[in-house]
């Protein structure tokens, strides 16, 4: 299967949207922290290097009320999932269709 992300964009883009919630839901890192059971100080590690332990992601999410959508979109198959750019090219084909001719 390809990719075109690496670990550490995926890394940082999760942080990103957590930190999209949070301040959507106009949460400060200190509530978020004790709402989730995360220490203030992992928090704010993910959210401006995007490490953290998987647990504490999950428990992040739980707290933001996303918990539920990201367990949904893992387990959902794929829509145009590719394992080839063969694959791209072949779904991407113009099929031209002619009228009769009389």
């Amino acid at each position: 299967m390809l990719s075109l992300i690496t670990i550490s964009k995926a890394q940082k883009k999760l942080a990103e949207g957590t930190r999209f919630q949070r301040l959507k839901l106009q949460l400060t890192q200190k509530a978020l922290s004790e709402r989730s059971g995360v220490p203030l100080p992992t928090l704010r590690r993910f959210e401006q290097k995007g490490l953290i332990s998987f647990e504490g992601f999950l428990k992040l999410q739980m707290a933001l009320g996303g918990l539920e959508n990201l367990v949904k979109a893992m387990i959902q198959p794929e829509q145009d999932s590719f394992s080839s750019i063969d694959e791209v090219l072949e779904t991407n084909k113009i099929i031209r269709k002619r009228g009769s001719r009389k």
